[in-house]
C-alpha cells in the first residue's frame, strides 16, 4: 500500500503549506486540524509517519503520543514548534519522537526526515509481517511437533530424541520432517534462528 503522512496541526496556514510541499514531492497527505479526528482516521497497518505541532489549544502533541501508544499505533512522529527549547526537545524525544523541528521547518529537511520516518515504518511492518506469520507456523505445530522442536534446536540427535519422547526413531523423523516443512527451515540453523524470533516473539507479548 502507498505510505501516508499525516499532518495535525490548528494552523490551516501551516497545514496548506505542508501538503503543498508534501504534494508536490507525490506523496499522500491527510491533515487535521484536531487531534481526536487523526485518532480516529489514522491507520497504523500501513508505511506512515506523523507530522504534529507540540503545542495546539487544549491540546499537547505529548499527549497524542500517549493516546497513540494506548491505541497501539506506532506511528514515526515528526513534532513541530514554533519556539523548541532544550527541555522540550528532550521530553518529545523521551516521548518517542522520531524528530524534532522547529517552524518554519526547513523544507529540504522536513522532506530528508519524512523519507527517513517512512523508511523506518516500511522496516517495521514488514518485520512485524514477518513475524506474525512465524508465530502462524508455530501454531500449526502438533504438540509432538512442537517437543522435537525444542530437542532439535538443544542439539539432540534423532536417537536421543526417541529415548527422551519414549518413542521410535522413525516416528521423530516424521515429526521432524512435518516441523521443519510447516516452519519452512530448510536447516537447524533456520529453525534456531526462528525459535530464536519467537522467544523475542513471546517476552513482548
Amino acid at each position: 500500500m502507498n505510505p501516508i503522512i499525516y499532518i495535525v496541526d490548528d494552523d490551516p496556514a501551516v497545514r496548506s503549506s505542508l501538503c503543498s510541499l508534501l504534494h508536490s514531492e507525490d506523496y499522500q497527505v491527510q491533515d487535521f486540524s484536531t487531534p481526536e479526528a487523526f485518532l480516529t482516521e489514522a491507520r497504523s497497518d500501513v508505511p506512515s509517519c506523523l507530522i504534529l505541532d507540540l503545542n495546539m489549544p487544549g491540546s499537547d502533541g505529548l499527549r497524542v503520543i500517549d493516546k497513540m501508544n494506548a491505541l497501539m499505533m506506532h506511528i514515526p512522529t515528526v513534532f513541530l514548534t514554533g519556539f523548541g527549547t532544550i527541555p522540550t526537545t528532550v521530553r518529545a524525544m523521551k516521548a518517542g519522537a522520531f524528530e524534532f523541528l522547529t517552524k518554519p521547518a526547513d523544507p529540504e529537511r522536513l522532506l530528508h526526515v519524512v523519507a527517513e520516518a517512512l523508511q523506518l515504518s516500511q522496516n517495521s511492518l514488514s518485520q512485524q509481517q514477518e513475524l506474525n506469520e512465524l508465530t502462524q507456523r508455530y501454531k500449526s505445530l502438533t504438540v509432538r511437533e512442537r517437543e522435537v522442536m525444542e530437542f532439535t534446536i538443544k542439539g539432540l540427535m534423532i536417537k536421543q530424541i526417541a529415548m527422551e519422547m519414549s518413542v521410535s526413531e522413525i516416528t521423530v523423523k516424521v515429526h521432524k520432517r512435518n516441523l521443519m516443512d510447516k516452519m519452512k527451515s530448510r536447516t537447524i540453523s533456520d529453525l534456531v534462528r526462528a525459535s530464536e524470533r519467537l522467544v523475542l516473539v513471546r517476552a513482548q507479548q
